[in-house]
C-alpha cells in the first residue's frame, strides 16, 4: 500500500505511541476549540474530538483541552509549523508541528533530519510534490458492501475511493473533509485513520538501508510532543518491518 502501509500495521503503529497520541490529540483539541467549544458548531473540534475517542482518549482529558482552546482554564498559546525537508534516499518529507516554543522544535527537526541521512530544507522545496486532501481509511470486511460506501463518501462530497488489498481510502478537498468524515461515522463506518494530508503526485523508492533511516527517523519524530504528523512521498510502508 505505499504511503499508508496495511491496516494492521498502522493500527500497531497507533497502539504502540497512544500515550504519545494523547498528548498530541489534547493540542490538536486545543487549537479547534480556540474557534468555538462546542462541536455541533465547530466542524474542526468535532472531528479533533472523534478522533481522540478513537483511541479511547478519557472524556475528562477532552474537556480539559477544549476549556484551554475556549479560555475557560489556563493553558499554553500553540503555534502551527510546517517543516519541509528531505531524508534519507531523497524522499520528500513534510513535519507538521503544534510547538509553544519555536526554537526548541526547529532545533529538534533541524537536528533529526540531520542525524537520519536528510536535510532540512526551506518552505516550498518539497510541498509542490505533494497535494492537500483530506484521506480518510476504512478497513475492508465482508460487512462492508462497496458500492454503499462509495455512494455515502460521494454524495457527501468526496472526490474520490481508492480500492487497497485491505482498506478503501477516500480522498475529499479539505474545505469538504469534515463533511464527508461526519457522513462516514454517522453511517456507521469505523474509522482506521483519518486526516488532511499532503499526498504526494511524485513518489521515491528509496533503497534498503535509506528505509531503515528513514523509519528511524520518522520514530524519533513522531514520539516527540510537537509533532503533530510526517508526511513522505515514500513509495515503500515505512510502518512495517
Amino acid at each position: 500500500m505505499g504511503r499508508h502501509g496495511t491496516i494492521a500495521g498502522r493500527k500497531a503503529a497507533q497502539d504502540s505511541k497512544r500515550a504519545a497520541m494523547f498528548t498530541k490529540y489534547a493540542k490538536a483539541i486545543t487549537v479547534a476549540a480556540k474557534d468555538g467549544g462546542d462541536p455541533e458548531y465547530n466542524a474542526g473540534l468535532r472531528v479533533a474530538i472523534e478522533k481522540a475517542k478513537a483511541i479511547s482518549m478519557p472524556n475528562d482529558n477532552i474537556q480539559r483541552a477544549i476549556k484551554k482552546g475556549t479560555g475557560e482554564l489556563e493553558g499554553v498559546s500553540y503555534e502551527e509549523l510546517s517543516f519541509e525537508g528531505y531524508g534519507a534516499g531523497g524522499v520528500a518529507v513534510i513535519v507538521d508541528c503544534l510547538t509553544d516554543n519555536t526554537n526548541r522544535t526547529t532545533s529538534f527537526v533541524r537536528s533529526t533530519f540531520d542525524k537520519h541521512g536528510g536535510n532540512l530544507g526551506t518552505n516550498g522545496c518539497v510541498s509542490y510534490m505533494f497535494s492537500r486532501k483530506g484521506v480518510i481509511l476504512i478497513e475492508k470486511t465482508d460487512a462492508i458492501d462497496e458500492d454503499s460506501l462509495m455512494e455515502t463518501a460521494l454524495e457527501a462530497g468526496a472526490d474520490d475511493m481508492i480500492t487497497h488489498d485491505d482498506s478503501f481510502e477516500i480522498q475529499t478537498e479539505p474545505s469538504a473533509y469534515a463533511d464527508v468524515h461526519q457522513a462516514l461515522t454517522d453511517a456507521g463506518y469505523e474509522l482506521v485513520e483519518s486526516d488532511i494530508e499532503y499526498v504526494p503526485s511524485v513518489e521515491a523508492t528509496p533503497g534498503e538501508d535509506d528505509i531503515k533511516k528513514l523509519r528511524k527517523m520518522i520514530d524519533i519524530f513522531e514520539d516527540n510532543d510537537d509533532v503533530q504528523k510526517v508526511h513522505t512521498n515514500c513509495a515503500i510502508d515505512l510502518y512495517e518491518e
